[in-house]
């Protein structure tokens, strides 16, 4: 028997993980019928995330696969079409633990209605929930990337804004979704709500004018 290049306790705690995420995010409106797609790294070179087309409500340990950083399937199994997203910050920081992409109603519209290459975030108490802010006298610039069925390209494209500094906590994709990613779940959840919540408020806040 080949053994394993990843530890299968892990992969079984990250498939719980997982699966409960997503039908927490399920749950908020954030992840609807197959969309989404979230991740958690198991070691240097391997993570484990959700198989591709699989309604997040409904969300089983079965649902999740593994594969190595360079977005290729370990085992049988089709990753996620936005794998490399993933991967991508996994390999260029090994801090990051855990991934996060959400298909939520505000995020969509605001990127679809206001079309500026970025969305700012400023003033707001919930922003100290994000890792590193102190203060709710901080200003977060989110990124805005087209939406491009060119995964790698998109991801070569994040790359580049993150080595030029432009990314901190989050991007997101033209009436498609917010990615954040974190040292774990816990906070990367965390930051993921605090970000829904906060794009749900600056909805609300444009409608009103």
């Amino acid at each position: 028997m080949t053994e394993r290049p990843y530890s299968t306790s892990a992969y079984r705690e990250a498939a719980r993980t997982l699966a409960a995420t997503g039908r927490r995010l399920y749950e908020h409106g954030w992840s609807p019928a197959t969309s989404s797609n979230y991740s958690l790294r198991l070691n240097a070179d391997h993570a484990a995330i959700t198989r591709s087309g699989r309604d997040k409500g409904l969300l089983r340990e079965t649902d999740i696969m593994v594969v190595d950083l360079d977005g290729q399937p370990v085992g049988d199994g089709k990753p996620s079409a936005e794998t490399l997203l993933h991967t991508g910050l996994y390999r260029r920081d090994p801090a990051i633990g855990a991934v996060l992409h959400t298909h939520s109603h505000a995020a969509t519209v605001l990127t679809m209605h206001w079309p500026a290459d970025h969305l700012t975030l400023e003033g707001y108490e919930l922003l100290k929930a994000l890792d590193g802010v102190q203060t709710h006298e901080t200003r977060l610039t989110i990124p805005v990337f087209d939406n491009s069925q060119d995964i790698a390209a998109l991801a070569a494209d994040v790359d580049r804004q993150l080595d030029a500094g432009r990314i901190t906590h989050a991007y997101l994709i033209r009436g498609h979704g917010l990615y954040t990613w974190a040292a774990d779940m816990p906070a990367c959840y965390r930051q993921l709500e605090a970000l829904e919540t906060l794009l749900a408020v600056e909805l609300d806040r444009r409608r009103l004018g």
